[in-house]
């Protein structure tokens, strides 16, 4: 009976645990995305970003760290409070967003706001090539009634720019969302991507990793200035 009674009040300890958590990260979000953000704290902050993400927040052409430069605003906050509260799992965002570097909303406004400026021109890695029309043809049934006719996605409602980021990236992300590693995704996404195979994952991918948007505005471009070509 004791250990059972013990039991017990760990659970609910436990229970307790994560409604502060997510109470926590509920009013960070909410702070953040009411905040004023300061330009130069912004870029003070993302000089600790920029040794995985670059200088021009481009990240990597091979997909190990993905282009944020000139992502929605509001996009930025969520994904930085999710890695903050444990509902979005990588180890060097994990750190990167603690406390230690980013103290609370007004941190978290501030580096946020400085990213979605900055230019999004600059190299992206793209696939081969050999099946971007059958992409294209998977992004319009599956993807484009969220993500924007042109992947630019939607600032108001919180849903990401796809066009120009990192094939590599892109596949992963993929995958990662079918096998339960992106929690905070609704499930729409899973099941819309688990029918899909290698091929037609590659396909969409390299559609959208070739696709763009201009600088300083939601217009799309077909064709990046610069791309490196992912096996």
């Amino acid at each position: 009976m004791k250990n059972f009674t013990l039991r017990i009040a760990c659970a609910g300890l436990l229970v307790s645990s994560a409604a502060l958590a997510a109470s926590t990260a509920q009013r960070e979000l909410e702070g953040a995305l009411r905040a004023t953000p300061d330009a130069i704290n912004g870029e003070a902050l993302f000089d600790h970003c920029a040794s995985c993400h670059g200088a021009d927040g481009g990240g990597e052409a091979d997909g190990s760290t993905p282009r944020i430069a000139g992502q929605h605003f509001r996009v930025l906050v969520k994904q930085l409070v999710d890695f903050r509260s444990g509902k979005r799992w990588d180890f060097r965002m994990e750190g990167a967003a603690e406390q230690h570097h980013l103290t609370g909303s007004q941190d978290i406004a501030d580096v946020a706001a400085y990213v979605a400026r900055m230019d999004v021109a600059g190299k992206r890695g793209i696939g081969n090539g050999e099946f971007v029309e059958d992409g294209s043809r998977i992004y319009k049934k599956q993807c484009a009634s969220c993500h924007g006719p042109e992947a630019e996605g939607n600032a108001q409602r919180d849903v990401p720019r796809l066009a120009g980021q990192h094939y590599g990236y892109l596949m992963r992300q993929m995958y990662d969302a079918v096998d339960g590693r992106r929690p905070a995704l609704p499930r729409l996404h899973s099941q819309r991507i688990a029918p899909l195979d290698f091929q037609q994952v590659r396909a969409l991918s390299d559609y959208l990793a070739r696709i763009g948007w201009q600088s300083g505005g939601d217009t799309a471009k077909t064709v990046p200035p610069e791309t490196r070509q992912i096996p």
